[in-house]
């Protein structure tokens, strides 16, 4: 540790840290524009310029290292002069529209110049015009000649998202920031540059001129898309979400969202929302109220019970719903006689519950790893933010190895990470190529291999960099493949010699509470699969839309359909629709990948005549006389099902399997969601159904 007096303070800080690093232990705030804790140090903007102790001239703190016995004064004369001269300099060019700028309020240039601008200046040349650029449906690059380059939005390109889309062109007063030969902003967080801009150069084109900030209230809530867990921030006018931005959490998202978090709020003010029950007559959906909904939807699940059995009653349930929701959903359906209710909708097999399956380490373990063999995922477009943790990991040394097909690979440069190893094969295939790992594993341990397996120069490469601080992550495409429990079993296997971890990155925002609540059959009940042949003739559908969320589904079989959505959806296939509120009108819990129970809070009140889907349950509950279901609050529900906020206790966690190690598997392609086709909110945003990601064609 090296010691430094700072402003009269002393300050013990480790070697090789910047005075800046000290300021941040200290609690000093030293002005500042380009300097950001999570990006490399530029010292472009001069604006923490500070007094040292026999320096000729002011240093910049986030540029200066520390050095034992150091006098470091950040608010003396000398530094203050300093830091009015470069912020008279920043605003030579500066354009003095703060009415219209849509990071008026939360400007950084804006609060400093309060405090280190002057009302006059020495230069009266004319400032200078950037030209405006079109880079995307979601970033605006419209007022470029408010940027001050401090090159924060190139630098989060380079090291964070892992594609350096902007750079710097030019020098003097003709340099300017932009995108390459024209090209576009694609990066599935490429939203993080708005945040990072500390001036209103860039800006979200979806919210751009719809509001002031001072007019918004901020309300903490939890995304519901992948098994992040992203803690967000929902700000709101008028009751309407305008605008989605991170909530620092360094356990779970740090301070970065994707884009799939941030932009997916248009879908709740679309005019896709349904918002009102409707029942379908003769062909024809007519809006009727909630009493005659919810009686008739009573009504007809009596009656098919009494014609075909509580067994001919299905529900179909999704993982991004809630905790309280899953849990109602099968305490109905369980109270109702029937354990026919899975939300395994993409999943090829269906094996009976051996353990909630999960990531299997904490999700900040993952910027520490030190190998990661991913098997069956497009990582980046499933788990943009996992994505960015494992880069962060490769940036300092871990060795990443991809077994896939070439259709989630793409020649490594939809990773944007340096793949060491990538072994290429269609589904059927990635069990041998996983058996070759563990050949060699075996080969090297000095055991018999547990399966057939050759040991080649790739295979051994994987095997001597597995052990202590490695993981194993089983994606979307092996969590949903049709010889799933066989892939877990070889991993466990290789794992069990090696000290490596082994979990599944989880497709859901809420796939381990499902787990948890036991959302799939306990007792033999129809799985998912059965339900989306047609085999059930009821059929309940809980955020749900088949052939979409789903495998291919054929559901003409059935008497009745009961859509509980947010939106107009299923109108083709459904007799009953029936307005659920969405994660931002409801209150509610998620269970993230690593399990950690977050609950949340309405930032909004439902939408017309909406309702949460957990006071529905609840009703339904009542109406076909389920015992024990009286709750009051979301709360309540929880509370009945024995959790609480915070990591789940890690004896209900487990990637155990009896299965058998086998290498004769399917050849049958995974039903894997692309980026922005996740769920349904997603899928009814405009801005993100027009990204480059969203019009391309996604794996099967």
């Amino acid at each position: 540790m090296v010691e430094i007096e700072l402003d009269g303070n002393k300050v013990e800080v480790p070697a090789g840290s910047m005075v800046m690093h000290a300021a941040e232990k200290a609690g000093t705030y030293i002005p500042h524009f380009c300097y950001h804790k999570k990006l490399s140090i530029a010292a472009n903007c001069r604006m923490c310029l500070v007094d040292i102790e026999k320096a000729p001239k002011p240093m910049p703190a986030c540029a200066t290292p520390v050095s034992q016995g150091m006098v470091v004064r950040t608010k003396s004369d000398k530094a203050i002069q300093a830091q009015q001269s470069v912020m008279e300099f920043l605003l030579i060019n500066h354009p003095l529209d703060c009415p219209i700028c849509d990071q008026g309020g939360e400007c950084q240039l804006q609060d400093l110049a309060v405090g280190y601008g002057s009302s006059q200046s020495h230069y009266e040349e004319d400032k200078r015009v950037v030209s405006n650029k079109d880079v995307g449906p979601l970033v605006a690059m419209e007022e470029m000649s408010r940027c001050i380059h401090c090159t924060r939005c190139v630098r989060f390109g380079d090291e964070i998202a892992g594609d350096m889309e902007l750079g710097m062109s030019h020098r003097g007063e003709h340099a300017e920031i932009e995108v390459f030969l024209g090209e576009t902003i694609d990066s599935e967080l490429s939203g993080n540059m708005i945040d990072i801009c500390p001036v209103g150069a860039l800006t979200s084109k979806p919210f751009r001129y719809s509001a002031r900030t001072w007019e918004l209230s901020r309300r903490k809530s939890v995304s519901p898309h992948d098994s992040t867990g992203t803690n967000l921030i929902v700000q709101v006018k008028n009751n309407k979400a305008m605008r989605v931005v991170p909530f620092e959490n360094d356990a779970v998202n740090e301070c970065w969202i994707s884009d799939r978090d941030r932009f997916s709020y248009e879908a709740l003010n679309s005019d896709e929302r349904l918002t009102s029950p409707m029942i379908k007559q003769d062909g024809v959906w007519m809006e009727v109220d909630w009493t005659a909904a919810l009686e008739y939807v009573a009504n007809g699940l009596r009656y098919i019970k009494s014609e075909f059995g509580a067994n001919a009653v299905g529900f179909l349930v999704s993982p991004h719903a809630t905790v309280e929701e899953l849990s109602l959903a099968g305490t109905l359906m369980r109270g109702f006689g029937s354990d026919n209710i899975d939300y395994r909708l993409r999943n090829a097999e269906f094996n009976e519950f051996e353990g909630v399956r999960h990531l299997g380490r904490s999700v900040a373990s993952l910027s520490t790893l030190k190998q990661a063999l991913v098997i069956g995922s497009r990582l980046r477009k499933d788990h943009p933010l996992f994505a960015q943790r494992i880069r962060q990991a490769a940036r300092s040394g871990c060795k990443v190895d991809v077994i896939a097909s070439a259709r989630e690979f793409k020649g490594g440069s939809d990773w944007a990470m340096p793949v060491r190893n990538f072994l290429s094969g269609e589904a059927q295939q990635w069990g041998q190529l996983l058996a070759n790992v563990a050949a060699a594993v075996a080969a090297d341990k000095g055991l018999a291999p547990p399966v057939s397996g050759t040991a080649d120069a790739a295979a051994k490469a994987i095997a001597a960099s597995l052990g202590e601080g490695s993981a194993m992550l089983l994606g979307n495409a092996a969590a949903h493949h049709a010889n799933a429990s066989s892939l877990l079993a070889i991993a466990n296997w290789i794992a069990a010699q090696t000290g490596a971890s082994v979990g599944y990155l989880t497709e859901a925002g809420n796939t381990v509470g499902a787990q948890l609540v036991g959302a799939q059959p306990k007792t033999g009940g129809m799985h998912a699969g059965d339900m989306l042949a047609g085999k059930t003739k009821a059929l309940l559908l809980l955020n749900v839309e088949p052939g979409r969320d789903t495998s291919p589904a054929t559901l003409d079989s059935a008497g009745m359909v009961v859509s509980m959505s947010p939106f107009k959806a299923n109108m083709d296939v459904a007799d009953v629709m029936l307005p659920i509120a969405p994660f931002t009108e409801t209150s509610g819990s998620f269970v993230n990948a690593e399990g950690l129970l977050q609950s949340f809070h309405a930032v909004v009140k439902p939408l017309g005549e909406t309702r949460p889907a957990w006071k529905l349950l609840r009703v339904l509950c009542n109406m076909l006389e389920v015992p024990g279901v009286q709750f009051e609050t979301s709360q309540e529900v929880l509370a009945s099902t024995g959790m609480a906020p915070g990591l789940v206790d890690a004896r209900h966690l487990s990637n155990a399997t009896k299965a058998a190690l086998n290498t004769t598997f399917e050849a049958r392609t995974p039903v894997v969601a692309g980026i922005y086709e996740l769920d349904g909110v997603v899928r009814r945003a405009a801005a993100l159904q027009h990204t480059v990601d969203a019009k391309q064609e996604m794996f099967a």
